[in-house]
């Protein structure tokens, strides 16, 4: 898989150097589709050639660094904290949406709540079973449209798209909600993940087009 990961960075980084997909447009948020972006209908499946296979008796979740009350979440833990339903969008960098997707999950909110971060966190790092991490800002995080996500469309979210729980922030492009999230890191400072170290913008609005590193 080495071999197969190694040609989707330099595949990735090609696109981020010559700009590809760029349209050079931003858009109010209030336009449904950011520039670039065009429909789907299914779920298309993007990762880094691993799919780790989490069981829900092997799940857990992490979330500790700058905050009062770091914990240790096993999968029923998870489930047996509040549970919200919401509708949102996706936007993928690379260049698909989906409308009108129907999740089950924790808020954001509820988990923020539960370990109180202290004084001077600022960002937010997520990591996650295959290696992978990213980063958004604690505001970004803390938005109402973010949830850690388990069931999509009325059924569990599949291994191919990060089951049994992955993050989801709506506004963001969506390299950003992580598969397989096994630890959400509470931080003071920022500390770009895998893709924004490999050409990818830090902050990937999608009506900004953020798709790439200035």
């Amino acid at each position: 898989m080495s071999g197969f990961k190694d040609k989707l960075i330099a595949s990735k980084q090609a696109w981020a150097a010559a700009g590809r997909l760029l349209t050079g447009k931003t858009a109010e948020h209030s336009e449904r589709l950011p520039p670039g972006q065009r429909l789907v209908k299914d779920w298309p499946v993007l990762d880094l050639g691993v799919q780790p296979d989490i069981t829900p008796q092997k799940f857990f979740l992490d979330i500790n660094g700058a905050v009062e009350n770091p914990v240790h979440l096993k999968l029923e833990e998870l489930m047996a904290l509040k549970q919200d339903e919401s509708v949102s969008d996706m936007h993928c960098v690379t260049a698909w949406s989906r409308y009108d997707n129907k999740w089950k999950g924790v808020s954001a909110y509820t988990l923020l709540e539960l370990v109180r971060p202290l004084p001077g966190a600022a960002h937010v790092i997520f990591h996650s079973h295959d290696g992978y991490t990213t980063n958004v800002r604690l505001d970004q995080f803390a938005d109402d449209d973010v949830y850690l996500v388990h069931t999509w469309e009325g059924e569990p979210i599949s291994r191919q798209h990060g089951g049994p729980v992955r993050v989801l922030i709506p506004k963001l492009y969506l390299w950003k909600s992580a598969k397989w999230v096994n630890r959400i890191e509470i931080t003071t400072n920022d500390r770009p993940g895998f893709w924004e170290r490999n050409g990818y913008n830090n902050n990937a609005d999608p009506w900004l087009e953020e798709r790439y590193s200035a």
